[in-house]
């Protein structure tokens, strides 16, 4: 009777578990090796992917035109450098497990002649506007094109993701008119593109939002993500009539006209509702696009619309038209759009999921109507999304003030507006994470400090009484644990406790992680320089490249894009900008951590990398003090399959699963596409998601007694038990 009780309790707890285990994973997209070679003076350097769900006893074995240059398997790093390698050399790289390689989707590269490698892509005609001119707001032209005013196109900010399925990233480039202009100034503007490239090049498509979308960094935040967990991504951006999507065909709701032209044109309006170059009339609309085409595949009314213009706070749009956006995985497994509209007098954030190739509203926070926490003037020119309260799902930090996951006010510190915000474990002994900011407001009580993310506690700061429009927090100083801090308004460089350390302050831009050991290096316009303890040493200057968003001299994006855990750098070709120029370290380095797009806080501050005044993105938590204890995240990546199989049943039993000797035995009669092992109280104990054979042995470590087995097939997903 006991041991029918038994059996029935383990029965229970299985049936849980495979309800919840899947539950609690994050859906993030597939990616695969990423191996990139370049060639060195000294052969040719390697650098390959360890993704998030790999097992930590993975090792790679690397080939040269199909010769195994290791004698053993590579498990302390994933880099290499080959001295016998040639420009012409072949290579590939296969993980292997268990003395097994996983030769599925193997890749094989040739080497880049340097450490940078220029993308072509194809640039927007230019053009001449309608009678213009252009200024501050109310104030006197800062120049006058009676006939007329040309402009040339550049590539300014970047996004990547996989929209093919290839488990490869596309970079997704946003094209900026020369003309492009602030909220707060008048003048006509020539139209936005978005373009979806291949890394060789290769266009896939061209969305072209219409004259109808102004140009500048507050009015398009676009998204791309696979929000939908076909393996795809997809790009969200606000549009409006005159948007043509990737396919060509005209983005409209109902009878709206797809030629209408609602721009101020008038050039003796330089303030007011009817102010010269906005768009401050007609409808607007959200456009979910196909990540793989560019085909429009819903669109539906903007949430919430301008409405009156004082409602945000003035009235001619510059704070109505004060966009920001981000993706959230507000149920802590799927990925959620969130836009927003707003951060003064007037506050919005709306949540969209993706369903049926649909969006669809999630919740809608709107501050002139919420009886809750004033968030009135708290908002940012950028945002952050993390897991602050520890619940598994994220909140969006938008300054000085941060939203819960269900759309509600968290807290706000009352500090107000700034231009500058850094989220991550910036203080190791502080639970959680942190966020350093700055702010406008010369009444603040801080014009620098340091709160707690979950609770907007203050843990220290100074009034500067000033503007300080300028921030900054790094690692870069390995002798003081946690993130070093620093602003425009600062006496200098200060430790996560707020001593000061240096009176000299580095560059107050981005972070970059570079030359291979834990610390940030910090980058500034086209240059990447090393903190020495009282100033920085050059590690590289782009040579015939430029920065974007003029004196913000943000690069086009730097991201973990290919190779291994350090990240690459996107910058234009000054001279000829229909080029792109992406950038990729060539240091060795002994530390293995897994690939950056696979922490959830870092993903997603790629994806709102885009928004206003972009800010360098994070991880969530902290490697400064050695990576020994860093833990894989709890991610399912999914993989796009172009001809998916049709389940027989989601309980076929097509394998015989069993412990023999220690050892986890499996023998399926089809092929084993993935296989899980869990402990009874759900902890992830070996996972492959490329097993691609039928037969599988694993050693099951000797501390447990029960384990649960998840193998998948074609016939679907298959669990036991199985005792050791």
């Amino acid at each position: 009777m006991r041991k029918r009780a038994l059996y029935i309790l383990y029965f229970v707890v299985f049936l849980f578990l495979t309800t919840t285990i899947h539950a609690i994973s994050r859906q993030m997209e597939y990616l695969n090796r990423g191996l990139v070679a370049v060639k060195v003076s000294s052969g040719v350097f390697l650098s390959w992917r360890y993704l998030g769900t790999d097992n930590p006893s993975i090792g790679f074995n690397i080939y040269r035109n199909n010769t195994k240059l290791n004698a053993s398997p590579i498990s302390n790093s994933t880099n290499y450098s080959d001295a016998s390698g040639t420009i012409s050399s072949i290579y590939k790289v296969l993980p292997i497990l268990n003395g097994i390689e996983d030769t599925l989707d193997v890749k094989t590269v040739t080497p880049w002649s340097a450490q940078n490698k220029t993308i072509q892509l194809v640039r927007p005609a230019g053009g001449i506007t309608e009678p213009n001119k252009y200024g501050s707001t109310g104030k006197a032209a800062s120049g006058i094109y009676p006939n007329g005013q040309s402009y040339t196109y550049s590539p300014n900010d970047c996004s990547v993701g996989d929209v093919d399925g290839d488990g490869e990233y596309e970079i997704i480039v946003k094209w900026d008119p020369s003309n492009s202009q602030d909220n707060s100034y008048y003048g006509i503007t020539g139209k936005v593109y978005i373009d979806a490239y291949k890394l060789d090049g290769t266009q896939l498509w061209r969305i072209d939002l219409g004259k109808n979308i102004r140009a500048g960094a507050h009015y398009t935040q676009f998204l791309v993500y696979d929000f939908d967990g076909d393996g795809l991504a997809e790009v969200i951006c606000k549009t409006a009539p005159g948007t043509i999507d990737g396919k060509g065909n005209h983005v409209i709701i109902n009878n709206d006209n797809p030629t209408a032209d609602y721009r101020s044109l008038d050039t003796t309006q330089i303030t007011g509702s009817r102010m010269l170059g906005t768009v401050l009339n007609g409808p607007e609309y959200l456009t979910l696009f196909d990540g793989k085409t560019g085909a429009e595949l819903n669109t539906i009314a903007y949430n919430p619309p301008r409405g009156s213009l004082s409602s945000w706070g003035d009235s001619y749009g510059n704070r109505s038209d004060r966009f920001l956006a981000c993706v959230a995985y507000l149920d802590g497994e799927h990925p959620s759009a969130v836009m927003c509209r707003g951060y003064y007098a007037r506050t919005t954030l709306c949540s969209f999921d993706v369903k049926d190739k649909k969006l669809v509203q999630r919740w809608l926070f709107d501050s002139s109507t919420s009886s809750g926490i004033s968030v009135t003037g708290q908002g940012n020119h950028n945002l952050s999304v993390a897991d602050v309260d520890n619940d598994g799902k994220d909140e969006i930090i938008y300054g000085s003030c941060a939203f819960d996951n269900d759309g509600t006010v968290m807290y706000r510190t009352g500090l107000g507006h700034g231009d500058a915000m850094h989220v991550s474990d910036l203080d190791p002994d502080n639970p959680g994470l942190e966020v350093w900011e700055v702010h406008e407001d010369v009444s603040a009580a801080y014009g620098y400090e340091l709160h707690d993310a979950a609770s907007g506690k203050i843990l220290w700061g100074t009034n500067t009484a000033s503007d300080n429009g300028r921030g900054m927090a790094g690692d870069i100083d390995s002798r003081y644990p946690g993130f070093e801090m620093w602003s425009s308004s600062g006496s200098g460089t200060y430790t996560c406790k707020g001593v000061k350390i240096s009176s000299s302050k580095p560059s107050t831009n981005f972070r970059i992680y570079w030359d291979g050991d834990l610390q940030d290096e910090l980058l500034d316009g086209v240059k990447i320089t090393k903190w020495t303890g009282n100033g920085t040493s050059t590690l590289l200057t782009g040579s015939g490249v430029s920065s974007c968003n003029n004196t913000k001299a943000t690069p086009n994006l730097c991201a973990d894009i290919i190779g291994d855990w350090r990240e690459e750098l996107i910058l234009y070709n000054t001279s000829d900008p229909g080029k792109i120029v992406l950038y990729t370290t060539t240091t060795t380095t002994t530390n293995r951590l897994f690939t950056l797009m696979h922490d959830p806080d870092y993903r997603l501050g790629i994806a709102w990398q885009n928004a206003a005044y972009n800010q360098p993105p994070h991880l969530g938590f902290y490697i400064g003090g050695g990576l020994a204890n860093v833990i894989q995240p709890d991610i399912k990546m999914v993989k796009y399959n172009a001809n998916p199989t049709k389940v027989v049943s989601p309980i076929a039993n097509r394998a015989v699963i069993y412990a023999a000797g220690g050892n986890l035995i499996v023998n399926s009669s089809e092929i084993i596409h993935s296989v899980s092992v869990y402990t009874l109280l759900g902890r992830l104990m070996y996972q492959d998601d490329n097993v691609n054979r039928q037969e599988l042995q694993y050693n099951l470590p000797e501390q447990e007694r029960l384990y649960i087995v998840k193998i998948k097939t074609n016939s679907g997903v298959q669990s036991a038990k199985v005792i050791n």
